[in-house]
Formats: C-alpha cells, structure tokens, sequence
C-alpha cells in the first residue's frame, strides 16, 4: 500500500520507486481500515474521528485518501458483470415467467455535492430534479439483485440517454438481451445496433383518449414490481451515511473511487432479496 502523502511527494519524479510502507504509523492496519469505514458508514466528519482515534485532521485525510485508492484498485480487479449462463442460472422465478431474457436493470442516481464558485461549473453541475449540484451515477444490477454495473459520476446536468452512451455499459451488451429501465431511458436507438431490446413501461398515448389498455395497466405494473429492485440496491448503497452529507470539493479527486467502493462493498452484504 503506497501512502497519500508519499504519492504527493513522489508525483513528477522521473524514477519512482514504491515504498514497503503500511499506512500511517501512528494507526495500525486494522484501526485505518476502522477508520475508513467508519468515515464511509456512519459519515463521521474528518475531524470527529481526529479526535476519536487522536491523530490530526490531515492525518485522517490522508488515510481515507489512501484506503479508498487501495480498496478501489483491489476491488475493480473482481469481475462483477455476470455471464448469460450465470444470469440464467440465478434468475428469479419472476423474471423467467415474464421478461426471462432480461440481462441488467439500469437506474440512475444522484448525490449532492458542494456548489462551486465558478458559475459555468454550477450550471453543469446542477440538477433540475434535486435542485441541487449533484454528481450522477448509473447503477446496473443483474435480476437476481446484485450491483453488476457502476458507471464513473457525471455532472448532474446530463441526461439519463447520454449518461449510457457514455458509461460503457453498451458494449457488455450481447445480441438477444433485455435491459428493463424507467420511462426516462429512451435508449432504444442506442441498442438496436446490438440487437438488443429496451422493457420500458408503455407511454400514454393520445391517440386513445388518454388512457391506458388493460393490458398496458398489467404490463407497467408488472415493470414496476420487477424494476423496484434497483431502486432498492441503490437504497442500500446510499445507506452508507457519507453521502447523507452535501459531499465537499475537496473530495472531488477520490469521490469517483469513494463512491465505487460502497457501490462493490453492498454485493458482500448478502441477497437483495
């Protein structure tokens, strides 16, 4: 494990050589590790645990700093995009009854960070539903419940079309999959080219006076009741009070890789359901 602090004092040397160091030597391993999780989990500020565990301020930074690179880098190398055989093989009964084709369910979430001074940057940043700036992510999860997808965080301005354009989601996909989303997906166009097929819940026509079909009813109920489960996986990784707060600039650097290891950590806490 390469410090904070070292990668800062060795950035822009020619010849870098990496240190056998452990961390901080005031904490062991264990307590860094205890402290991470207790920043990311509880959402305790960096001076409260300072003063928990009597080590300054940026001595907590720079340990947060450089667990959440290490669990980043250890973490991404765990392959968490399933095989079409091992979605079929864990697919729940109510998807094989109705949508048994159905390869990722795809939603998109927010979380709320410090505005910036610079107004071009607070008007990329600002999201007209949470009438906040936010960094938005896009969260895939297979059918039986598991986090297979976690895209990088975008500014909160960008639409949910161009948020799976860009995140690199469409190129997992193979020919024949089904991906279920919300009505705000209309990403047909861009899986056609995978012969892939877009479930959406049906759109009001007015055509028909307004009103759905019984069978457009039984349809997007039965979407609902199936995509609920995204939602639910998001809940969960939003349950790591870190990001109950308004998230600081000064995370901007690691909130990228912060966000990724509550996203990976939420497949280790057993079934969705």
């Amino acid at each position: 494990m390469i410090k904070w602090s070292q990668i800062q004092r060795q950035r822009g040397k020619e010849n870098y050589k990496r240190r056998r160091s452990c961390g901080n030597l005031a904490l062991s391993l264990y307590d860094q590790f205890f402290l991470f999780m207790i920043r990311l989990r509880l959402g305790l500020l960096e001076t409260d645990l300072g003063v928990r565990f009597n080590i300054s301020k940026s001595s907590v930074s720079r340990i947060i700093l450089t667990w959440a690179n290490f669990l980043y880098t250890m973490l991404a190398q765990v392959p968490i995009w399933p095989t079409t055989a091992q979605i079929k093989n864990s697919m729940p009964e109510c998807f094989k009854t109705i949508y048994p084709k159905t390869r990722v369910i795809l939603d998109c979430t927010e979380i709320k960070v410090q505005r910036p001074s610079s107004k071009v940057l607070n008007s990329e940043f600002y999201s007209a539903y949470m009438s906040h700036t936010t960094l938005k992510c896009l969260v895939g999860i297979a059918p039986h419940g598991a986090v297979t997808f976690i895209s990088s965080l975008y500014q909160g301005s960008i639409s949910d079309k161009e948020i799976t354009r860009r995140s690199g989601i469409l190129s997992l996909i193979q020919e024949g999959d089904e991906v279920m989303a919300d009505k705000g997906f209309l990403i047909q166009d861009l899986l056609e080219p995978k012969k892939a097929t877009l479930t959406i819940p049906p759109f009001l026509s007015k055509a028909r006076s307004m009103q759905f079909t019984s069978k457009e009813v039984t349809e997007t109920q039965q979407i609902a009741r199936l995509r609920i489960h995204v939602e639910r996986a998001i809940r969960r990784i939003k349950e790591y009070q870190i990001f109950d707060k308004v998230l600081p600039l000064s995370l901007a650097g690691s909130v990228n890789q912060i966000w990724t290891v509550c996203c990976l950590l939420t497949n280790f806490r057993g079934p969705l359901y």
